[in-house]
């Protein structure tokens, strides 16, 4: 039998003898595992048979449900013998309620990691102690509480709370490691914390902030590229403001400033010969779009906005990977269809932007049935459907 156990429910439902995993054991009875489960998260206190009747059993009209409950607890303890002959004690009764009896070498993960929240919650520095419980909370925290059980109302609470106290003891460890400088664990906490929340906007941002006060420049734009790519392809939505305008601080960074004009000539000319249109993040292309406005009544220019959309024939939903095959082939065309003053930009999942200057209506409006016709070329016996929307832009738009 089992000398040490360890039960755990952050990322999923295990239990480990001497690290052996005996999930197959206490999995013969998902009711089972639902009551202990149920026990764990009141923290040893007192639960009448009635409530945990429904909780395990909701709308379920018994004419004996404390018989029932009897029954599934001496069935549950029977398989927990067969991990350990001391864990079916860790089931306490007393008359007319249950409870989760803490034994003696078995480790429950969400204890753990409750006490670590309230530990560190109390710290105001960061010395060798502080940084090993901050990494142990990382480790144990493999994920939200019973992801497979969340639908479960008595889950669905404990599960956010835990979240929350999770990412709030992450982003003061981030804090603390700025005050130190030390970007390369914010680099690895700010990684670990969005496997965790992959679509959390500050998480980004401080890692993205600490690869470029490392001087790692080219890792900061990939890990820019990355969010921006997820935030179409699964929310369909540009990522959040303070993401999109750190794409400026990025492509700034570690460039220092020298009164050379040969110099400044040679920077900007390093992307090489100019061919097709100019793609850009979505913040570059608001402030060209702003310039270029500024720009239109003074030389006399004028310019047209373009917003296309691919969507399905049938109306119905597109798939994310076809999707974003879809919206590469059609960037391949724009950019092979449009001159080198023209500035194109990703508005939404399934969405580009065009900024068009020194064109007319007419102009614009050929441009883009070339633009569609060469795109139905590329996506010959599809259900794809292209439409766009064409408009000037005036000086008034400016304001």
């Amino acid at each position: 039998m089992a000398k040490n156990v360890q039960i755990k429910m952050l990322g999923g439902f295990h239990i480990f003898a001497d690290d052996v995993v005996c999930d197959g054991k206490i999995g013969k009875t998902k009711k089972g595992s639902m009551l202990l489960q149920y026990l764990i998260l009141q923290r040893g206190k007192s639960v009448p048979y009635i409530e945990l009747y429904e909780a395990l059993w909701p709308n379920d009209e018994s004419s004996n449900p404390e018989n029932a409950l009897k029954t599934l607890v001496s069935r549950t303890r029977t398989l927990l013998a067969t991990i350990s002959k001391e864990l079916p004690a860790c089931i306490g009764t007393s008359r007319g309620s249950y409870r989760f009896v803490a034994i003696e070498n078995c480790e429950v993960d969400v204890y753990e990691f409750e006490n670590l929240c309230d530990e560190l919650t109390e710290l105001t520095g960061l010395d060798n102690a502080a940084r090993e419980k901050f990494t142990r909370l990382l480790i144990i925290y493999t994920g939200d509480l019973l992801p497979y059980g969340a639908g479960e109302t008595w889950v669905v609470p404990r599960s956010v709370d835990l979240h929350n106290r999770y990412m709030k003891a992450v982003y003061k460890y981030i804090d603390l490691l700025r005050e130190a400088e030390d970007y390369d664990e914010i680099i690895r906490v700010s990684r670990v914390a969005l496997d965790i929340d992959a679509f959390d906007e500050r998480l980004h941002l401080d890692l993205m902030d600490a690869l470029v006060k490392s001087g790692r420049n080219n890792e900061s734009l990939l890990q820019y590229r990355h969010a921006t790519h997820m935030y179409y392809r699964y929310l369909g939505s540009q990522p959040p403001e303070g993401i999109q305008e750190f794409y400026k601080q990025i492509i700034t960074a570690g460039n220092e400033l020298e009164m050379n004009i040969d110099i400044i000539r040679r920077e900007l000319a390093e992307m090489g010969e100019i061919r097709g249109a100019f793609v850009c993040e979505y913040a570059v292309f608001k402030d060209i779009y702003n310039l270029q406005v500024r720009s239109m009544e003074r030389l006399g220019m004028t310019m047209f906005i373009v917003l296309m959309k691919i969507d399905r024939i049938d109306g119905k939903p597109m798939e994310p990977l076809k999707m974003d095959d879809v919206m590469k082939r059609l960037l391949d065309v724009l950019k092979s269809n449009l001159r080198k003053g023209d500035i194109i930009t990703q508005f939404s999942a399934s969405q580009y932007a065009l900024l068009l200057p020194t064109v007319n209506y007419d102009t614009c409006k050929m441009v883009m049935e070339r633009i569609r016709r060469a795109f139905y070329r590329e996506q010959a016996n599809s259900n794809i459907m292209l439409t766009y929307r064409l408009g000037p832009i005036t000086d008034k738009n400016s304001g």
